[in-house]
């Protein structure tokens, strides 16, 4: 590679940066609105009472009582795997058969867990044939790992990840296309390749920044476990970001005006935002669309993520969500670099 190529790409990259410090709207949303967000859904969030609240049981016979109620979808697990859906937000509640009675696993400092643990008495105390026929106790859940914000944490990086490297990548390339500058930088002796390569380096050394921020904001403020491996962890950052980088330049290979790429881009982040389980388990969502939830690269990210930091859960064990991550990169990396538009 010539030094002209070196130079050329090293002073591409550095003109992203140059760009970014003069756009202090995205100064806000890369870093300062996570961490808002954060502080909101940690301090003074409220859920809204779900329609059907999921919850397990340990016993069949309790299953079945606890699924006749309308108000509550009920699964039958045993103690260890019904602890790990607690701890990913999956279930909202866990009834453990005990001599004489029963024994109900929850976090009583979320109100659908609260809820979850009355009707799920009600129905277990009918079932038996009077009232308060069962013995019951409560097993409250307040570990670290288990809680709302530790759920959402992860949920949150990856939705930061997608929303800067999109709107990042978008709106710089439709920008340079309106002012014409596409087709003077493709006129110079500049190869192709290195224009949008410098996007992608960029990203990568903002996100350093970006991500420290945000999870060491985490961690110093609500406690927030890191269980896996930090390296595998950052590991899965970088894919999820070169992922949305991947997506950004695709959407932004054929848009001409900052009108045209601020709503497509809208288009293919809305679902994501809705059904990727950013806020709450996107297995809540019913079976029929299952596969297209866990087939968007939003889902497999937060998937991810709150496997390696809430239950520790190594790369080998990731081998699914990391394939989807990685077809979402080459593919929609592939397709821009051949649709890329420079004028």
């Amino acid at each position: 590679m010539s030094n002209l190529q070196l130079s050329s790409l090293y002073q591409l990259t550095a003109t992203r940066f140059r760009l970014l410090s003069r756009e202090p709207e995205a100064i806000f949303w890369i870093f300062i609105f996570p961490i808002l967000l954060a502080v909101g859904l940690g301090i003074a969030f409220r859920n809204r009472p779900a329609d059907v609240l999921p919850v397990g049981a340990t016993t069949p016979q309790m299953v079945r009582a606890l699924a006749a109620d309308n108000g509550l979808k009920a699964a039958l697990l045993d103690e260890a795997s019904g602890a790990h859906e607690l701890a990913t937000g999956s279930i909202l509640l866990l009834a453990v058969r005990q001599p004489g009675g029963v024994a109900y696993q929850f976090d009583d400092t979320n109100p659908d867990a609260r809820i979850a643990r009355m009707v799920a008495d009600r129905d277990l105390q009918a079932a038996a044939g009077q009232r308060d026929a069962v013995h019951a106790e409560n097993r409250l859940v307040h570990e670290t790992g288990s809680r709302y914000i530790d759920f959402v944490i992860p949920g949150l990086l990856a939705m930061n990840l997608m929303g800067s490297a999109m709107w990042g990548l978008g709106f710089s390339i439709v920008e340079a296309r309106q002012k014409k500058l596409l087709k003077r930088l493709v006129a110079s002796p500049m190869p192709r390749w290195q224009y949008l390569a410098s996007f992608l380096l960029s990203r990568l050394a903002m996100l350093v920044v970006e991500v420290v921020v945000f999870l060491g904001f985490a961690r110093v403020a609500f406690g927030v476990p890191f269980r896996g491996s930090l390296i595998q962890l950052a590991l899965l950052c970088v894919l999820t970001s070169l992922v949305f980088s991947a997506l950004g330049l695709l959407v932004a290979s054929r848009a001409k005006t900052m009108e045209a790429v601020s709503g497509l881009m809208n288009l293919v982040m809305l679902p994501m935002w809705i059904l990727s389980g950013v806020f709450f388990s996107a297995a809540r969502f019913p079976a029929v669309i299952q596969p297209f939830v866990r087939a968007l690269p939003l889902t497999a990210a937060i998937d991810a993520m709150r496997a390696n930091m809430l239950q520790g859960t190594g790369m080998a064990h990731l081998l699914a969500p990391v394939a989807i991550l990685l077809a979402w990169f080459v593919l929609p990396f592939a397709v821009s670099l051949r649709i890329f538009r420079w004028r």
